[in-house]
């Protein structure tokens, strides 16, 4: 047989690198997919103290707390949990597109949103509220917002609310943040920060006594946890794991070990709420 000749060497060279290139692509894919295969993939915010905070690598808060002792009921372990980050105006998209299998990151259940994604809970009722620095004293409530400067989050239900109840008396800042929101705060660019009162008694705590939250709500926001629209199945099943966290105390000792402090206490009116959403 005569030897092949170069060219003939340099075509088969080229075809084999690109027949080794392809199998790197799909070996690469298929690595990335078996890393979440067997995990739960939960949806939390970072940047909320008290809810849902990454810090230095591992993550805390009440909905933190939740998500942990709802993935042990459906048979995850702490290492078969994948935390993602599920900004407020994201969160629809994520659950639609199947980056994440449930999100718990403060998400009020609303007729809108139930358009897009179904929900299971209750698992906590807070109400909508105002933080502003510890030395202010003419903000005692909604009342008294008028000619003021107020910052809240986009995609918030908090901000929905101040611009259908206060739109002619106040100037809305709208931030990516909650954690922008208290910078503006601290530095006078805003005179008072709106949304969730567990979530501004985690900002409280955070400013180590230099914002305070008002204690006055004026809204009550069903906590629910996001799920893909339509599977009744599992919301049942995370209902249940809701009611035996809410029954054995656990519910109870994340509330308090997570706003320890602040001097908060849930709304007893609504609190614990029954976690029948979804079914």
């Amino acid at each position: 047989m005569k030897s092949m000749s170069a060219t003939m060497r340099r075509v088969w060279r080229r075809a084999i690198a690109v027949v080794c290139a392809v199998a790197c692509v799909f070996a690469v894919s298929a690595c990335g997919s078996s890393d979440e295969e067997g995990k739960i993939r939960i949806g939390i915010k970072f940047d909320q103290p008290g809810l849902g905070f990454k810090k230095s690598g591992t993550y805390v808060g009440f909905d933190v707390d939740v998500a942990r002792y709802v993935a042990q009921e459906l048979g995850y372990s702490e290492d078969q949990i994948i935390w993602k980050e599920a900004p407020s105006k994201q969160r629809e998209a994520m659950l639609q597109n199947g980056d994440v299998d449930m999100i718990l990151a403060t998400y009020s259940i609303t007729d809108s949103r139930k358009n897009a994604v179904s929900f299971a809970g209750p698992y906590f009722v807070a109400g909508q509220d105002l933080l502003v620095r510890r030395d202010d004293t003419s903000i005692k409530g909604p009342e008294d917002l008028n000619g003021k400067r107020l910052c809240s989050v986009t995609g918030s239900t908090s901000a929905t609310t101040v611009k259908e109840k206060f739109a002619n008396e106040v100037q809305l800042m709208e931030q990516p943040g909650y954690a922008e929101c208290a910078t503006a705060l601290f530095s006078g660019i805003v005179d008072a920060v709106t949304t969730d009162d567990i979530i501004l008694a985690g900002l409280a705590s955070a400013s180590r006594g230099k914002l305070k939250v008002v204690g006055k709500p004026f809204t009550q926001e069903y906590y629910g946890v996001g799920i893909k629209k339509g599977n009744k199945a599992f919301a049942k099943k995370i209902n249940a794991a809701i009611a035996k966290m809410i029954k054995d105390g656990s519910w109870e000792r994340a509330v308090k070990d997570n706003t320890r402090g602040t001097g908060y206490t849930p709304n007893a009116k609504y609190n614990p709420p029954k976690p029948t959403e979804g079914e």
